[in-house]
């Protein structure tokens, strides 16, 4: 087992650790909330409680004061109705002191002063039955019988026993009130105290959670970002071509094995590389000197068959001279294919520099080399840019496109190629439109691979590679193009060249119509 300090966590297990810690942090916050809010709870409720206790009592009270009046009615007038309030209030009281009484322990201040509020209302509760009775048998003795007259205890009355044992009661309910109203402004402060406290605690914990969680962001965003950049700039590097570079990372976690697999990649690309070069510098050699090779013995073919036709002109049928004249042409073809072949082979293996590129004067050197016959017109546009370019590649797609309008048109007195250009943002635009035989919509996408022709070659001296280099030098730079004909009614050429840097529109702008 590897000691502590030479074991190293995996990046996923930091991360997991990382978020693990903030997640227990916010079940802390959320379960001191969880008790904060229930102390809140508990508060709000006692604060309920005794409002429900002093409007319990409140209604007691106010039952109490509606007896004694109608008890009091009762007496002086002798109206049985005057006793409805009386009854009711009865019927109110009946259980309140019991029921109100047990939401208090025995212990409890306001317990006693239930209990013995409720032993006056009942002393005042017999006395008021005692007189009531008497004033009803009083009113069954003599009809017109008023206030205590003939009644046995009214000296009771008289001396105010009632009066005083209401009072009592009334002054204990007024104490009960009190206490429970002090009682419910300390909840209030400990309710202010608690919501407070919750406050004050929520924010310093969430503070405290989103301070951690920045932190840990922190800390695994440099964690990362520094190896990740590293590992970019190693991606970057072998882009550009520099294979022979590694990256140390002695974390020995997922991103370790990343920049192991990236150091292996960059060897394994430089090694392809190297091997591609020596095998495209074998093939190179092989081309020229299979090119040598093969020229040689066609031109050896070509002198002997000129020194037949020069020794033995005399002796010669016209059909054998006819033989040797069409042997020379295909030896020719033969020699112009292998130079296509060895030219289609060149592109994109030998880096050419871009430079200042005049179109119009380019074009106008091209169309001297072909020498287009008598009649044959060429039409430039009134303007035609100056644009960064490989002067030899640009070269090679206009002179093929101009010699193929030339080659294969059926009436070249009365030809015409016209040469159009336009712009846009990213590229260069320019069209070749010619007046020949056209090509039917089938055969588009065969005139751009090697060695297809649309005519027999021996009517017409060609070697169907010319549209296939144009093609592969066009793509190789990001253009494209195409063509659009019909058969009868001539052939345009469209190709598209990518402005290579942001100079190239300005110097276009400053090379000006020639």
């Amino acid at each position: 087992m590897p000691p502590l300090s030479s074991m190293k966590l995996k990046l996923s297990t930091r991360l997991f650790l990382g978020f693990s810690a903030i997640a227990l942090l916010f079940v802390a916050v959320v379960f001191v909330n969880y008790q904060l809010s229930r102390s809140v709870l508990r508060n709000s409720q006692r604060i309920a409680q005794s409002q429900n206790r002093t409007a319990q009592s409140t209604r007691m009270l106010r039952s109490v004061v509606d007896m004694e009046a109608g008890f009091r009615a009762y007496l002086l007038v002798g109206n049985e109705r005057l006793l409805d309030s009386y009854y009711e209030g009865e019927r109110q009281l009946l259980g309140s002191f019991a029921t109100l009484r047990n939401e208090f322990l025995p212990d409890d201040p306001q317990y006693q002063r239930l209990l013995r509020a409720q032993k006056l209302y009942e002393q005042w509760s017999a006395y008021s039955h005692l007189l009531v009775a008497e004033k009803r048998e009083a009113r069954l003795r003599n009809p017109k019988q008023e206030g205590l007259d003939g009644m046995e205890h009214r000296n009771l009355a008289a001396d105010l026993t009632g009066k005083r044992l209401m009072d009592q009661i009334r002054v204990l309910f007024r104490g009960f009130d009190r206490s429970e109203l002090a009682s419910r402004e300390k909840q209030r402060d400990k309710l202010a105290d608690s919501i407070q406290q919750t406050r004050v605690l929520s924010v310093v914990l969430a503070l405290l959670a989103l301070l951690v969680g920045l932190l840990s962001a922190l800390f695994l965003a440099r964690l990362l970002s520094r190896r990740i950049s590293t590992m970019v700039e190693l991606a970057q590097r072998i882009a550009k071509g520099d294979y022979n570079v590694h990256v140390t990372d002695p974390e020995q976690d997922e991103l370790s094995e990343l920049a192991a697999s990236l150091n292996s990649m960059a060897g394994t690309i430089g090694t392809t590389i190297a091997q591609l070069e020596r095998r495209n510098q074998e093939l190179d050699q092989f081309a020229y000197v299979v090119s040598h090779d093969l020229k040689a013995p066609l031109r050896g073919i070509e002198s002997a068959s000129r020194w037949i036709e020069e020794d033995m002109s005399q002796e010669l049928p016209a059909h054998i001279q006819e033989f040797l004249v069409l042997m020379r042409v295909r030896v020719h073809r033969m020699e112009n294919l292998i130079s296509g072949i060895l030219e289609l082979a060149r592109i994109g293996r030998v880096e050419q520099l871009d430079e200042r590129v005049d179109v119009r004067e380019l074009l106008t050197e091209i169309v001297d080399v072909l020498s287009p016959p008598e009649g044959f017109r060429i039409q430039f546009p009134t303007y035609l840019p100056v644009i960064l370019a490989p002067r030899v590649e640009l070269h090679q797609v206009f002179s093929n496109l101009l010699s193929n309008a030339l080659k294969y048109h059926h009436e070249p007195e009365k030809g015409m190629v016209r040469i159009q250009y336009r712009e846009t943002p990213t590229e260069y635009v320019f069209s070749l439109t010619d007046n020949g035989p056209g090509i039917a919509p089938e055969y588009h996408e065969r005139v751009f691979v090697i060695f297809q022709t649309l005519t027999e070659r021996d009517t017409l001296e060609s070697t169907g590679v010319g549209l296939a280099i144009v093609k592969k030098i066009v793509e190789r730079h990001g253009g494209s193009i195409t063509l659009n004909s019909s058969e009868g009614h001539g052939a345009t050429f469209t190709f598209t060249w990518p402005k290579m840097s942001a100079a190239a529109p300005a110097l276009a702008r400053s090379g000006g119509a020639k």
